[in-house]
């Protein structure tokens, strides 16, 4: 496939032409009216040159000519999230596992592991360590048995951000890890990039996206979901549970969400009153789709049937990826152009299930 060439989308009735090639595996194909929208390479087939001149309509349109190089790529939609360790069965028994980088930045890395020694104090032993590439995976070892999951040890961590060129400044951090049962075997996953079913967990699930608007604590002090900081024991008397088991217990905490507007704009102007400042392109896709998505669960969580979402036309970035997250939402009825009498093809309305 090169640029210039014929292609339609596999699961929508768009076509164009290639325009350009994008990290991740991913291709700017231009459609009519001269919208430029990013696609997964596989979810692209290409059109021969008798289908297009037997089946295809013709089109009037010339493809536009590829941005400077030092123009900024404002359709690449870059992955900041997505740091897995992944247990896959080997059989009912054992398993093996994965480091998994799911995202577009190159992931130097080690891996170790905490376990209790002799004296009562944390041991720690250095497994692997490598640079994971976009996109990719690496299998440790196969040394966990399901029968000895109480004495699996604490898995540790640590790891550094890159890419090559212009990109934004990311802290390096450290993450612990310790499966816990009551978690662990609760739902089984395909995992990413592996495509194996197993049991996952996000390493990288609290830390905020470069751009993201609030600051994060420092990560050195922050680990995973079920990980367990090493303490010492403490000791209570039978009294004091005799007591705590007999006391009146309070209700119960209500959670409160936020209940979001019917009509949501997602333009930089409502999302930054003061001016984006030093962001770059991709940083406010970042923080635009980081907005889409809270609004959304947020919808959901309150009840409501359905939200609107004020997302313009520009390159159609912005429309194709948040088109693509709803198809996958299990969530998602249905979505369509909203209003086109007022909005044009510059809002998306989801009905919830």
């Amino acid at each position: 496939m090169n640029i210039g060439d014929k292609v339609r989308l596999l699961r929508a009735k768009e076509q164009g032409v290639v325009s350009r090639f994008l990290p991740g595996d991913m291709i700017e194909i231009e459609i009519e009216d001269g919208f430029r929208i990013p696609v997964m390479r596989s979810e692209l087939v290409e059109v021969s040159p008798l289908e297009a001149e037997r089946l295809l309509k013709p089109t009037s349109y010339v493809p536009q000519k590829p941005a400077s190089p030092s123009a900024p790529a404002l359709s690449a939609i870059l992955a900041n999230q997505g740091i897995y360790l992944a247990f896959v069965p080997l059989n009912d028994r054992e398993y093996s596992l994965h480091l998994v980088n799911n995202t577009d930045w190159d992931f130097p890395y080690t891996l170790g592991e905490e376990s209790a020694g002799p004296t009562g104090g944390a041991q720690f032993r250095g497994v692997f360590s490598g640079v994971l590439k976009p996109k990719s995976q690496q299998k440790m070892n196969d040394l966990y048995r399901q029968d000895q999951f109480e004495n699996w040890p604490t898995f540790v961590v640590q790891g550094l951000w890159f890419r090559a060129g212009k990109a934004s400044l990311r802290p390096p951090f450290i993450k612990r890890f310790k499966a816990r049962a009551s978690t662990f075997f609760k739902n089984k996953v395909t995992v990413p990039v592996v495509n194996q079913t197993g049991f996952q967990t996000q390493l990288d699930a609290d830390d905020a996206a470069p751009g993201a608007l609030m600051p994060s604590p420092p990560t050195s002090n922050r680990t995973v979901r079920d990980a367990q900081p090493v303490a010492k024991p403490r000791t209570i008397s039978a009294e004091d549970l005799k007591a705590e088991m007999l006391r009146a217990k309070s209700g119960v905490e209500s959670v409160s969400v936020e209940r979001p507007s019917s009509v949501v704009d997602l333009h930089i102007e409502a999302l930054f009153p003061n001016g984006p400042g030093n962001r770059t392109s991709s940083d406010l896709l970042t923080v635009q789709l980081h907005a889409f998505e809270r609004n959304l669960e947020n919808a959901i969580a309150s009840g409501m049937s359905d939200i609107t979402f004020i997302h313009g036309v520009g390159s159609g970035a912005l429309k194709s990826e948040i088109h693509r997250r709803l198809g996958q939402h299990p969530n998602t009825r249905y979505f369509e152009d909203a209003q086109k009498e007022k909005f044009g093809y510059g809002a998306t309305k989801v009905t919830i299930k």
